[in-house]
């Protein structure tokens, strides 16, 4: 256990246990390598023997690489109780991006933007702003009724100490606190609030009701509205910056780099949060958690960011798409955070200003010299930089109207052209994941990160409910990791330099996950092709040799199940991680083909947007436990064409086994497909719904 001023942080208990079990279990995928390689050198090579040989050399390095999560886990608690008076409390920006008001409804969004701006953490020093990249009127003018309601709801939330500052979240049945409700005066206070939360909802909804307002304008000229400047709230900013069709935006990440140097004119706060624009703040009070490592003596100097877990209201208690994503947020990244830190998810993250601007932890100030050539010609924003070194700035005080033209020239399309941003200023422009890359590129110049999970989720967002979106999102993922994986930042190469070599073995599996596909490809055919043919790839049950892989295969599932139950999952969820693991495993074939085609130029750069809008009958099946592949029939050609294959080697495979009195050499194959055909059959049942519905 390792204390430090204001957080704890402590070791997995049963970290021996687990170090030793990785050792042991690598001695039998090892031995398991020789007996397929001396196989090959001894007998004559088949192909089945080749390609099954390959599959499992594959899934070696890849498990191995695994290892490096379960190394050194640790877990932290904060003491908030612990930090400076509030009045010392550095500022804070807090940064939302939203695009398409259709896939990213705007409401929703105003929900996010409120939440924020009644985070728990003094007003004055508090700035939030919205990044609209679609330019879409509706968004402006939703965010000058969520400004109004903003007036209200803060006060409200703070005279009666509110928990749960999103509207929505706070007037739903959730929302129902028993200790407020013995204040005087509060269900009339509340019912006034949720009459003026439900007349902005209207509005919102009655102005988005036109398609006009809802068009995506991609040419158009930078805008910044101040949409509250009053005292005793925090500032409200809306940003759309320059769009033209003929010149790069940069997607996601050019937007957090034009709300970088926005920010830096209008608050210039040291830190700032990271958000989904459906990704509300459910603890208010995630800031100061934050803060009680960037104003920690002991981790301040080199702490780049502070990622909290992304959790989902939306989740069924059967969660058969594992939208959790227990194995990253509950293995990996505490895993990556007992090494020198967790990677950047993308939403749900408190950032240093200075990491993303200034190189290295003990980057000195000589470079500001040329700081042109690095942040571009507007001084106003170099000057701000002096100010977060804590250098002396010739900067004189202007008027708003001057400052918020200083601060349109920064938003302009060109500004970035010949400087350093997006590759060693503010967010990468590597791979479309602009959070991933960016996190990996701090810990390679030596910043390190710590990961908190908290009893209470900080942020809650919308989880995809069917198939289609989730494949979406996946194959997005995937490929632009491969990408990483094979470009001159690939964690193999430029991260071995500068990193350990067990963080950087968490980044190389992070970058080949996608990989994962060959093995469940070809260990999906290629057994059962040769159960129906009477060919063994397996050892004979009587085999020593067969007592290796029976180990390896419960070693397995044993480590998967402690850690699950150890996560307080249940064995149900661990059957359910599996069908899904082993689903989106091959259906990441796609990722690979993506990635290929992108690196040969045949793939035009495009962001395929999440959509965030719900669809009752999508969720009604997904609280039910039932797989919906409506939409999604390309992503699920592979499996299906995996099942068939399964489908006719189990029952070929029986009925050549009891003819042929074999049992004991194709016992390990006829297992295999068992087993597939078991973890298969919510899928192959949906599936058949499925088409018996369309035909």
């Amino acid at each position: 256990m390792g204390r430090y001023t204001y957080h704890i942080e402590t070791v997995q208990s049963w970290l021996l246990l687990t170090r030793l079990h990785i050792l042991i279990h690598l001695l039998a995928v090892v031995s398991i390598c020789y007996y397929r390689i001396s196989h090959l050198l001894h007998q004559p090579p088949t192909a089945p023997w080749i390609l099954i040989t390959l599959a499992e050399l594959l899934l070696s390095v890849i498990w191995f690489l695994n290892q490096s999560f379960r190394w050194h886990p640790v877990s932290r608690t904060v003491m908030t109780d612990k930090l400076p008076r509030e009045d010392n409390f550095p500022g804070l920006d807090i940064f939302v991006c939203t695009l398409d008001p259709e896939k990213e409804p705007t409401v929703q969004v105003m929900d996010t933007v409120v939440s924020a701006v009644a985070m728990d953490y003094p007003s004055d020093k508090l700035a939030v702003y919205l990044s609209d990249d679609g330019g879409t009127p509706v968004t402006l003018y939703a965010m000058k009724e969520a400004g109004v309601f903003a007036k209200e709801w803060v006060p409200f939330c703070r005279k009666y100490g509110v928990k749960l500052r999103c509207p929505k979240a706070f007037f739903s049945p959730m929302g129902e606190d028993e200790d407020l409700l013995r204040h005087e005066g509060f269900k009339a206070h509340r019912d006034l609030i949720k009459a003026k939360y439900e007349k902005m909802q209207k509005n919102i909804d009655k102005f988005g009701s036109d398609p006009n307002n809802l068009r995506l304008v991609n040419d158009r000229a930078p805008r910044i509205e101040i949409i509250n400047e009053e005292a005793g709230l925090p500032l409200l900013v809306y940003v759309s910056r320059e769009r033209r069709p003929s010149l790069p935006h940069k997607f996601k990440g050019g937007a957090l780099n034009t709300l970088l140097r926005v920010s830096g004119f209008l608050s210039n706060a040291p830190y700032f949060l990271v958000v989904d624009c459906d990704m509300y703040c459910n603890d208010p009070t995630s800031a100061k958690q934050a803060m009680c490592f960037f104003l920690d003596p002991q981790t301040s100097k080199d702490t780049a960011f502070v990622q909290f877990p992304q959790m989902f209201h939306n989740l069924s208690k059967k969660d058969i798409y594992d939208s959790q994503t227990r194995t990253a947020f509950k293995t990996m990244w505490q895993g990556m955070d007992g090494l020198r830190g967790p990677g950047l998810s993308g939403s749900g993250n408190y950032l240093s200003r200075s990491a993303l601007l200034f190189g290295s932890p003990n980057q000195k100030n000589d470079y500001l010299q040329e700081a042109q050539k690095y942040f571009g010609n507007s001084t106003g924003f170099i000057e701000s930089l002096k100010i977060i070194r804590g250098q002396k700035t010739t900067k004189k005080s202007s008027s708003r109207e001057e400052t918020l033209k200083e601060a349109l020239a920064v938003c302009s399309c060109s500004y970035e052209n010949n400087t350093k941003w997006g590759t060693e200023v503010g967010f990468s422009y590597v791979i479309l994941l602009e959070s991933t890359v960016t996190g990996y590129i701090l810990h390679t110049r030596g910043w390190r990160s710590v990961y908190l999970y908290p009893k209470t989720p900080c942020f809650l967002g919308c989880a995809p409910t069917d198939i289609k979106e989730g494949m979406i999102q996946l194959v997005k993922w995937l490929s632009e990791l491969l990408l990483l994986g094979f470009s001159k930042y690939s964690p193999f190469t430029y991260g071995f330099s500068s990193m350990s070599i067990i963080h950087s073995f968490t980044y190389c599996l992070i970058t080949m996950s996608s990989l994962y596909a060959f093995f469940f490809i070809l260990y999906g055919i290629v057994p059962q092709l040769c159960l129906l043919k009477g060919i063994p790839v397996f050892p004979k049950v009587t085999d020593p040799w067969f007592a290796v892989f029976a180990f390896v295969y419960v070693s397995t599932q044993v480590q998967h199940l402690v850690e699950v139950l150890s996560g307080e999952g249940s064995i149900e969820m661990w059957w359910d991680e599996q069908r899904i693991w082993i689903l989106k495993s091959v259906t990441s074939i796609f990722a690979v083909l993506e990635a290929m085609k992108k690196r040969l130029g045949l793939n035009k750069m495009k962001f395929n947007l999440s959509n965030k809008a719900i669809d009752e009958e999508k969720m009604k099946k997904y609280e039910e436990g039932r797989f919906d592949f409506q939409g999604a029939a390309v992503f699920m050609a592979p499996m299906v064409l995996l099942l068939i294959i399964n489908i006719v080697g189990f029952f070929g495979g029986i009925w050549r086994v009891l003819n042929e009195k074999d049992f004991q050499e194709m016992f390990g194959q006829l297992f295999l497909v068992t087993y597939v055909m078991a973890l298969s059959y919510p899928i192959l049942q949906a599936i058949v719904t499925m088409k018996s519905k369309s035909g």
